[in-house]
């Protein structure tokens, strides 16, 4: 049965809290990059922004099911793309992640995976019609994410490559993983960990992965952005030193603050306050998805909604902890805070799936 969608049917509580986290990330860009060569890329985030907006309406508009439907088309889309950059893509400090495109812009294939992946999953385990995931469910998933994923880490693109874990890992808990295969994965990931180590990582990945735990015994090399990033947090005490008078920042100490350590820059100009506004909308944000999951029409809808709430998740716990020392520097940006064009589409382009699946909620 079909009905009349209105924009009553958005969520237009979701889309503050998008907004007010977007708004707050464009502000840090300015100060960050103030006394910088990227000065005034702040607008270009503002544009990305109103385009992504865009495209989630558009999205919020297409049946999911037709996207579902589709689904094959694009993960072989996808996987064209990423091979794509390892062929012609655009090198840029030893790692190929990018296509450039007309007009002097880059086009990163590996954030758009992510939305594929949730997708293909959704449908994946949507279909099953089982309680509890089989064995060769398991290895089907598995190798419909590691496919993906093996040709992020050839470009080498680490951190990307483990945002997809959590929709893998997110699959298979809704898909009704049992506790034994739970047991065996995790066995089975230890055993390989060690293998990967050797002969997966590059030297500079595997410094990155060590060095955050005693920063201090390289500070002017491996450990000088996890040191840097300390300084700034702690420096800003509770209440900051104010928008464009952190001293790290606007020091330029403290690395790539735009992106990667926008967190740090904030805490450092806005304080203990600041941080904890910062990530309480970051919760309501999570807890607004996880609401339109329980309210959708059917399992692949919440399937697709929880896959977003995983990536989301996953990216501001590493990316926040990576700011305070817990976790390696990945370069994993702050979802909807940090400069960078495909990561802030990507995001609203995976927002406009949810509105399409919260709109269609009361559809039999």
């Amino acid at each position: 049965m079909t009905r009349y969608f209105s924009l009553r049917d958005f969520d237009w509580l979701l889309l503050t809290f998008v907004l007010l986290i977007c708004g707050l990330g464009v502000m840090e860009i300015y100060s960050a990059t103030l006394h910088t060569k990227f000065a005034g890329v702040h607008t270009k985030q503002v544009y990305w922004i109103m385009g992504g907006m865009a495209l989630m309406f558009i999205m919020s508009l297409i049946d999911y099911h037709v996207l579902l439907d589709k689904i094959h088309w694009f993960y072989i889309a996808s996987a064209v793309s990423l091979v794509a950059v390892l062929l012609v893509g655009k090198k840029y400090l030893g790692a190929r992640r990018w296509i450039q495109m007309p007009g002097g812009q880059h086009f990163q294939p590996s954030e758009w995976v992510k939305l594929v992946l949730i997708l293909a999953l959704a449908k994946y385990f949507s279909e099953l019609h089982r309680e509890e995931a089989s064995v060769g469910d398991i290895v089907k998933a598995g190798l419909m994410v590691g496919v993906p994923m093996l040709l992020v880490l050839k470009q080498p693109d680490l951190g990307t490559a483990l945002t997809y874990i959590p929709v893998l890992v997110m699959g298979l808990f809704l898909g009704g993983l049992r506790l034994k295969h739970a047991t065996v994965i995790l066995l089975l990931g230890a055993m390989i960990v060690p293998v990967v180590w050797h002969y997966g990582l590059k030297p500079y990945q595997k410094q990155r992965l060590v060095s955050f735990r005693e920063p201090e015994a390289d500070p002017q090399g491996s450990g000088y952005q996890v040191q840097q990033s300390l300084i700034a947090v702690g420096s800003g005490g509770l209440w900051g030193k104010g928008i464009t008078k952190g001293t790290q920042t606007q020091g330029m100490f403290l690395p790539v603050p735009q992106t990667d350590f926008i967190f740090a820059a904030w805490c450092e100009e806005h304080g203990f306050v600041g941080a904890v506004a910062v990530l309480l909308l970051y919760f309501l944000l999570l807890m607004r998805l996880v609401h339109n999951a329980q309210t959708a029409p059917d399992g692949a809808g919440a399937f697709v909604v929880m896959g977003v709430v995983a990536v989301l998740f996953f990216h501001i716990l590493v990316n926040v902890g990576m700011v305070v020392g817990y976790m390696p520097v990945t370069g994993i940006p702050l979802p909807l805070m940090s400069y960078g064009g495909s990561s802030v589409l990507f995001m609203f382009l995976a927002l406009g799936i949810v509105m399409n699946i919260r709109m269609r909620r009361f559809v039999n």
